[in-house]
């Protein structure tokens, strides 16, 4: 979470950003920036352009029309990918190698070390952590595909987590997983964000988790619908613990 003072300069930025695909529109003229050790939850109704934002922000498509830097570079010039971390919706891993979960977690980390390096004690102990702080270190040896989807979405965290990098991208991370992981998960997060500094966007119908600990909230109908503090947001009553269904109604109020 930010503290107060000036902040420091954008590691996530859109300026005008627009894409649609073919003649459907995604997003239009977006404007959005996170800033080192913030915390920002991006909210909206499903087709609201959350997962394209995402994409447009981490260089997986190209916008239309505006502009995306990201940790200061277009994205697709960005040399030290291991600083960005991305989980996206749950999806089921493909793996062709019988890669146990602490193998493809560690894989994590190895951009980070550089993969001609050995493991040092320091990359060990983030596996732990990793592997800790969602709940599947007891899983460790287990070959991930093998998993359940549930279990391998926690993999997926872990794999991100364990890099601890400078900006952390989710996209419904924690969908269907336990409440006690949804605690251990906001646990890291939170130690990310307090201890390394890292600017974590999180798309989630769920943020009840994670709510008192959010610097801001940004509403995306397309376009930007609102971009504020979560008490701003609260008192126009939208709920922050599960938005799915009063997050809509709350939108059709608004103009156009």
């Amino acid at each position: 979470m930010t503290v107060a003072g000036e902040p420091g300069p954008a590691v996530l930025a859109a300026h005008g950003v627009s894409f649609a695909y073919g003649a459907d529109p995604a997003v239009s003229a977006v404007d959005l920036t996170v800033a080192p050790g913030e915390f920002v939850a991006l909210v909206g109704p499903n087709g609201s352009g959350k997962s394209t934002l995402l994409r447009l922000l981490l260089g997986l498509l190209t916008p239309d029309a505006g502009t995306v830097e990201l940790l200061g570079h277009p994205p697709r010039e960005l040399r030290e990918r291991w600083r960005v971390g991305y989980v996206p919706q749950r999806r089921i891993l493909d793996l062709d190698v019988p890669a146990t979960v602490a193998e493809v977690v560690a894989s994590g980390r190895t951009a980070r070390r550089g993969w001609w390096r050995p493991p040092r004690h320091a990359d060990r102990a983030a596996v732990e952590h990793a592997l800790d702080a969602v709940a599947i270190a007891d899983l460790r040896h287990r070959p991930v595909a093998a998993l359940s989807g549930g279990q391998q979405q926690r993999v997926l965290i872990a794999r991100a987590l364990v890099a601890e990098p400078t900006v952390l991208v989710l996209d419904e991370p924690i969908a269907g997983v336990d409440r006690e992981s949804q605690r251990l998960f906001r646990d890291s997060l939170v130690h990310l964000v307090e201890h390394h500094d890292t600017a974590v966007l999180l798309v989630s119908h769920e943020l009840g988790a994670v709510a008192d600990d959010l610097d801001r909230v940004v509403v995306l109908q397309r376009r930007v619908r609102f971009d504020g503090p979560p008490s701003a947001l609260a008192a126009t009553g939208v709920h922050l613990g599960v938005h799915a269904d009063d997050l809509p109604r709350w939108l059709e109020d608004l103009q156009a």
